[in-house]
């Protein structure tokens, strides 16, 4: 029944997701608000909602390591993961002068994290001003030019208004549903069969809650848009620690484990500065690099447990 769980639980996430996605763009766009500010806002947080609803429902639920996993994990897959297996199925050409600020945004996000974890625990001051953070960098990126928008793969707008509030009622009903069987399912199997809860939230859960930037990113790939594929995972990561993590500290505080801080934490600070220098340095990420960053996150999930 575990496996079960979360299958279902992966399920439900995957396919609400896309839901409320589709039906947030389809409301957005019948209320003729900008493609940039769908792509920055109701994308940027639909595709998160997994990872928000997961980490909350995980630090009510007093497995705190589930929920900060969750988070940190998701970052380590999106970069090793999702862009090397974006690289392999189709080369990345770096491009558009947004790049630079929004890796170095990435970057700082996960830098800010060492003096947070140094405390041991994420209380509700954190979680204001990692959510401040991210009110600013929207507002920063909506107000400078030419600011690349992670939307630009075509939703497909529903007929009106009330046939898109139903599918964002739908998503939000299969994200809550799905997050539960997957806490519930991760939890039972970590504790039966010895496995820290730290680990399940690291690769399951976190692959798990990463389904809509992989699939997003995987059609992208499929369709040649490199600046799509690679922009989906440098706002997914942004968005993940300045919004899930901020949120979840808001409604309720977190403690942080000590090996969070001691491996997991500079793993993804190494990870995130290396997609920062191939992204800056390199005008491709090549097929080479991708396979490289697959063995990268199959060695760290190895040394992770």
């Amino acid at each position: 029944m575990d496996y079960l769980f979360i299958f279902l639980g992966l399920l439900g996430l995957f396919l609400g997701g896309e839901a409320l996605v589709r039906g947030s763009v389809g409301i957005a766009r019948r209320m003729s608000i900008s493609p940039l500010l769908i792509g920055l806002t109701v994308v940027g947080f639909g595709t998160s909602t997994p990872e928000l609803l997961v980490s909350v429902d995980a630090a009510w639920r007093g497995v705190p390591d589930i929920a900060l996993g969750n988070v940190i994990g998701s970052n380590i897959a999106n970069i090793l993961l999702i862009v090397g297996l974006s690289a392999v199925i189709w080369p990345i050409k770096v491009m558009g002068d947004t790049l630079r600020r929004d890796t170095a945004v990435m970057m700082a996000a996960a830098l800010a994290m060492v003096p947070l974890f140094a405390m041991g625990h994420l209380g509700r001051l954190a979680g204001i001003i990692l959510v401040a953070g991210l009110a600013g960098y929207l507002i920063w990126a909506y107000r400078q030019p030419g600011a690349a928008a992670p939307d630009e793969i075509d939703q497909p707008a529903p007929a009106s208004v009330a046939i898109s509030g139903l599918w964002v009622v739908g998503g939000l009903i299969a994200l809550m549903l799905g997050a539960r069987f997957l806490v519930d399912g991760s939890v039972s199997i970590a504790r039966g069969y010895g496995i820290s809860e730290a680990f399940i939230g690291l690769t399951i859960v976190a692959i798990g809650t990463s389904l809509p930037e992989l699939a997003t990113s995987l059609i992208a790939a499929l369709r040649r848009q490199s600046e799509i594929a690679i922009g989906n995972i440098v706002g997914s990561n942004i968005f993940n620690i300045l919004g899930i993590l901020g949120l979840t500290a808001v409604i309720t505080p977190v403690p942080v484990a000590p090996r969070f801080l001691a491996f997991d934490l500079p793993i993804l600070i190494a990870v995130s500065l290396v997609l920062t220098l191939l992204l800056v340095t390199r005008p491709v990420i090549g097929r080479m690099v991708g396979v490289a960053m697959l063995l990268a996150y199959a060695a760290y999930v190895w040394a992770a447990q």
